[in-house]
Order: structure tokens, then C-alpha cells, then sequence
């Protein structure tokens, strides 16, 4: 099988996993605290305002933590069952949020900060997941193109998966390092699974994608011009677990019991490589060889507030978010 075959066959795979349809698949199997057999159920017993938990996975590695606290008994031993739905981004799922059918959900700093900046809801982020290590995310172009460095791009166009979000703000940063202007680029979306088409058909000069894309990129013959996890913007804050602000004080011992679980299986995933990957392909279409190849971010126990606060001047500095953002507000106070 050619390069090119490898990475499309990589990149259907990790479509597929992004287009399940899945309404709740269980991740949790004992140890309720007599709570109510719906998402929504409250407790009977053990001090938990409620012991079923309906929480929202993207299916990247960021999510692995999750998965690692249920292959563990972590949830077990706090008194709950933790229930996944497969999401696609933050905003598509604000209803359930907000009308408490939905708990937590996996977010990028980028959503979270673009929620609150809308008025759709008041979030926090209640626990971190990764934050960016080199090579996690890049520019690329076709193999054979002209452009050789972030100067070339002068005048190009360039493929980010959602406008205005990490990957353009990331992206910037660097074209600036490199004496470019924003505005001397155009970006379109196209989602990471269509770029390498888009690429190799002329449609675009250039794509920014994250892992496992780049890596099929890269094996398709495609070339990285710029890290855009490493320089001006290295260690950048990836994503974490969300909630919404009424949700923690509606339900303190809960959501100190389950940041305890989460929070050890974060303690795994930053210290264990071979733990990401046994449960990367039970949530997702990434084959496991393909999921131990992937270069992952650094699962921390938490994100270096100066980074985070870096990330929000930019995208209030590009326009993207209408208001400035104090870092230190985003992080949920969790006790216990």
C-alpha cells in the first residue's frame, strides 16, 4: 500500500469515528449510590446530589482520561456511572448543557472561551486535558509545492478545519513571527478529513491539521512548513472537561467526586503512554497501531494560566472573541 493509501485509509478511519451517531454508550457499569437509572438521576444515598453522569466525548486522545478512569473503577469508587455521548463540538450540544441533561463535555479552550464571549452559557473549565507539544499540530503543504517556508504563503490560501479558532490563531502567530500580516493570507474551512484532497487537487495551498492527520499527511508525501506547536506559541493549552457554571453549584459533592476520578486518571495518562493507547481505540475508529504512532500533546494536571492567558489576548487581538478574557476566571473552583 502506497503513502498516499496509508494516509486516506488513516484519515477514513478517523471520519468514521467522528461521524458515529452514537445517542449514549455506556462507559460506566456499577456503583450508583442508589442514585435513578437516567442520566439525569439524583442520590439516594452517599451524599451525591447525583450519581448518573451523562458526559460529552470527542473522539480524540484528549478524551482518554475519561475512558481510563472507567477501565480503572475510579467513577466506581466515587459512588458513580458515567455515561458517554459522541460529540463534534461544545456548541452543537449548549441545550443538553443547559437544560441539565448533559453534565460535562470535552472542549477546547478555543469553544469554551467563544461560548462564554457569546452569551450562549457561562462555563468553566473543571479539569484540564492537554496542552500542545511539538509537532502535534502543523501547516503543510503538497509534495512538491513551491512554498518552502511561512514567508511563502504570502498571497495563499490555507485550509484550517473552523474559522477563526485555534488553528487560524495559531497559524498567525507564526505568519507574524515570520514578517506576515494576517491579512496576507486566505483561510478556508475544510474539514481535516477532506484537506489532503483539497491539497493535492490545487483547492488550496496549504492546511493546517492536528493529529492523527498530520501524521497521514506527512505519510501521504505532504511537508511541514511550521509547527504551530512549538516557537511563539509553544505549549499552548489544547482542551479539557467543561461545565456549566449553575451545574457546580447545584452539585458540589458530585462535581468534587468526579474531578477526583477524573483527576487521577489525568495523573495516568501524563505519566503512562501505553494507558492512552489501550483506550484511544475503544472510543474511537483509530486503529490501535495507528493510535500508538500519533504524536500527543502533554496531559497535565493543569494548564499554565500564562499560556491560557496568551491564547485569549490573541483571539481578542485577531477579533475573534469580542471581549478580553481573564484566564484566571475560566478555572472552576473544585473542592474535595
Amino acid at each position: 500500500m502506497t503513502g498516499k493509501a496509508v494516509a486516506m485509509k488513516l484519515a477514513r478511519f478517523v471520519v468514521a469515528g467522528m461521524a458515529i451517531a452514537l445517542t449514549i454508550s455506556a462507559c460506566g457499569g456499577g456503583g450508583g449510590g442508589g442514585g435513578q437509572t437516567s442520566a439525569g438521576g439524583t442520590a439516594s444515598s452517599g451524599g451525591l446530589e447525583k450519581t448518573q453522569l451523562l458526559v460529552g466525548v470527542v473522539p480524540v486522545p484528549s478524551s482518554a482520561p475519561l475512558f481510563i478512569a472507567e477501565k480503572r473503577g475510579f467513577f466506581k469508587e466515587e459512588g458513580l456511572t458515567v455515561k458517554t455521548e459522541i460529540i463534534q463540538a461544545p456548541q452543537a450540544v449548549m441545550p443538553k448543557i443547559l437544560n441539565g441533561s448533559m453534565d460535562a463535555f470535552l472542549t477546547s479552550y478555543v469553544s469554551l472561551m467563544a461560548i462564554n464571549d457569546s452569551g450562549a452559557a457561562k462555563l468553566k473549565l473543571f479539569q484540564h486535558s492537554q496542552e500542545a507539544a511539538p509537532n502535534v499540530a502543523g501547516v503543510v503543504v503538497a509534495k512538491g509545492s513551491p512554498i518552502k517556508a511561512p514567508a511563502d504563503l504570502k498571497g495563499k490560501t490555507i485550509a484550517v478545519n473552523v474559522l477563526k479558532a485555534l488553528g487560524q490563531t495559531l497559524t498567525n502567530a507564526h505568519l507574524q513571527a515570520a514578517g506576515l500580516k494576517p491579512e496576507d493570507v486566505k483561510y478556508v474551512p475544510v474539514q481535516f478529513a477532506d484537506q489532503l484532497a483539497a491539497l493535492s487537487s490545487g483547492k488550496v495551498d496549504a492546511a493546517w491539521l492536528v493529529e492523527p492527520f498530520l501524521t497521514a499527511a506527512k505519510k501521504g508525501g505532504a511537508t511541514q512548513i511550521i509547527d504551530t506547536t512549538s516557537g511563539v506559541t509553544a505549549g499552548v493549552p489544547i482542551d479539557g472537561w467543561g461545565v456549566a457554571e449553575d451545574w457546580l453549584a447545584k452539585n458540589p459533592k458530585t462535581a468534587a467526586a468526579f474531578h477526583r476520578a477524573l483527576a487521577k486518571a489525568q495523573q495516568i495518562a501524563g505519566s503512562d503512554r501505553k494507558a492512552i493507547d489501550e483506550v484511544v481505540p475503544t472510543y474511537t475508529q483509530i486503529p490501535a497501531d495507528a493510535a500508538a504512532a500519533m504524536t500527543l500533546g502533554t496531559f497535565s494536571m493543569q494548564a499554565d494560566q500564562a499560556s491560557v492567558q496568551k491564547l485569549a489576548d490573541l483571539l481578542h487581538g485577531y477579533g475573534y472573541l469580542k471581549s478580553k478574557v481573564d484566564a484566571a476566571q475560566l478555572f472552576a473552583p473544585v473542592s474535595g
